[in-house]
């Protein structure tokens, strides 16, 4: 191989338009009854192999990781690690194919060559929109098109992308997926929703951190002083707005067991809420937040909403986005 070699993928983030989250724990996880929408603002991924690369039957394939923060400012925080989602994802489907070698007879898995990971990352960090699991579900469908090309035969990419997903995290399999989807369970058992009526979402990240476990807790506690907070687990509303396609109705239905949680944790979150409820058709908190998603009429409303943000809030970071999109692709291809 006299040049580089780039496997590239792309992957969305995620809104939550309902999350209803039970009182019942399994393994210590609550049980969610969960929309998903996926949104137009991707991850990409890629896997360069260089020429000469040292190959390896044994080791982790990763050689290194570097993330582009395509944000202002520096990046919050070190993800460039093996901890990092997409390492994970190639270690995982590297792991797989090694696995399934060894159990078929006559097939020895090849050495395969180092990859440096690159990350374009333009989806808030910790922010509930999932950007994590994108980036998984990216690497991971990366991952098995390098298998392939580098074994020479076909490794069923779609299946392996899929049966590794969840593995990986509650939100990669929907990361993978895309679209709209009921999701149950830890958000991972998905029943895709047939509607590609388009909506658009400004979404702002209030400058602050909030840890899922912590607003989890919170909720625990203010159920446990009021026993008539009771968890909405019936996500119809949402689902018929989407099949109608009424941005209005869907403001209507928006809901999120966490946001009261989150309103109490950090007041920001609060005030950006309540900002969002004046200037858009409804505000909501993605997931357990911090992100605030923001519902507009069309894309030159969500236009108008995102200058009033960076009027008011200039310090935070936004952007606008339409829904639903697509899971998990190629680039290139």
């Amino acid at each position: 191989m006299s040049e580089s070699k780039t496997f590239a993928a792309s992957a969305p983030a995620k809104v939550n338009l309902h999350l209803g989250v039970d009182k019942t724990t399994h393994g210590g996880y609550h049980d969610l009854v969960t929309v998903f929408q996926a949104v137009d603002r991707r991850e990409i991924v890629r896997l360069v192999v260089e020429p000469n690369a040292e190959r390896t039957r044994t080791e982790s394939v990763v050689s290194s990781i570097h993330t582009r923060w395509l944000f202002d400012g520096e990046l919050p925080e070190d993800i460039d690690t093996r901890h990092n989602l997409a390492w994970k994802a190639v270690d995982a489907a590297v792991g797989s194919f090694r696995s399934d070698c060894d159990h078929t007879a006559g097939v020895t898995h090849p050495a395969l060559p180092k990859v440096r990971i690159e990350v374009d990352k333009s989806v808030f960090i910790a922010g509930g929109m999932a950007g994590g699991s994108a980036d998984a579900a990216a690497a991971l469908l990366a991952a098995n098109h390098y298998i392939e090309h580098f074994f020479g035969e076909p490794v069923g990419i779609d299946r392996q992308t899929s049966s590794l997903a969840v593995g990986l995290g509650s939100d990669v399999p929907f990361a993978v997926q895309g679209g709209n989807a009921v999701g149950r369970g830890r958000g991972d058992l998905l029943r895709p929703i047939p509607s590609d009526l388009q909506f658009w979402w400004v979404f702002v990240n209030p400058d602050t951190t909030l840890s899922t476990a912590a607003c989890f807790a919170k909720l625990d506690q203010l159920r446990a002083d009021d026993p008539e907070l009771t968890p909405n687990l019936d996500p119809s509303k949402v689902t018929d707005a989407l099949l109608l396609g009424s941005a209005e109705a869907l403001a209507a239905a928006l809901h999120n067991d966490m946001e009261l949680p989150a309103r109490l944790l950090r007041p920001q979150i609060g005030e950006v809420l309540d900002f969002g409820n004046d200037h858009a058709l409804r505000a909501i908190v993605s997931g357990s937040g911090p992100t605030v998603a923001m519902l507009c009429k069309d894309e030159a409303h969500a236009v108008r909403v995102r200058t009033k943000v960076r009027e008011v809030f200039p310090e935070y970071q936004s952007f606008s986005a339409n829904g639903p999109a697509r899971g998990a692709f190629m680039l290139g291809k």
